[in-house]
């Protein structure tokens, strides 16, 4: 079974910011397969969850414990699905990349992002596969955190859904074919999927 997490906040304030552009992607693959977001069971803490069954098992989920502790909710349902790390995509919101760039990674640092330095310290290991999502800089004088929990620009907005809908199909070619393929699909150079 192949696990893909999409970071952001919980609550109903940071639904539509920077920073919770994992969630939707997450929402998206949901939507896609009919699959009913929920409760993850309570071995679980603080996450929410949606399985598919079948050829191509696939498990999404949204931690709800706040971008900067996500490693604690990746952490237990890796081990409560007994999911390896080389079947986990983290999704995450990416600052140094233009807003609607995608860049997929089979492992690596934490390149500054307070969640995946929290899922590095729970999972004890940089082997995982991560979909970095462009949301932008914006204005360098503007502190980082707040630009993060900030809404997209009215002409960001118009083209989120394309955005989120590329970044869904590039987690489930994750889940279907793996990183390799996702990397060589859509990083920058890659030729762009028809």
């Amino acid at each position: 079974m192949r696990l893909i997490v999409g970071l952001g906040n919980p609550g109903r304030e940071y639904r539509e910011t920077r920073h919770n552009v994992g969630f939707m992607v997450v929402d998206e693959i949901a939507r896609r397969h009919s699959l009913t977001v929920g409760m993850a069971p309570s071995q679980i803490p603080d996450a929410m969850i949606a399985k598919k069954f079948g050829d191509n098992a696939l498990l999404v989920a949204k931690p709800l414990t706040f971008m900067n502790n996500s490693g604690e909710a990746v952490a237990a349902l890796t081990r409560y699905y007994d999911v390896s790390v080389g079947d986990l995509l983290i999704v995450i919101d990416e600052v140094a990349l233009p807003f609607g760039r995608l860049r997929a990674r089979a492992r690596g640092s934490a390149g500054g992002h307070n969640g995946l330095k929290s899922v590095i310290a729970r999972l004890g290991t940089t082997e995982f596969a991560r979909l970095r999502l462009g949301v932008g800089r914006g204005d360098a004088r503007r502190d980082l955190a707040d630009h993060v929990l900030s809404k997209f620009e009215a002409d960001e907005q118009s083209a989120l859904g394309e955005f989120i809908t590329r970044a869904a199909d590039a987690a489930e070619m994750f889940a279907a074919e793996g990183i390799e393929k996702v990397m060589n699909t859509y990083n920058p150079g890659a030729t762009d999927p028809d």
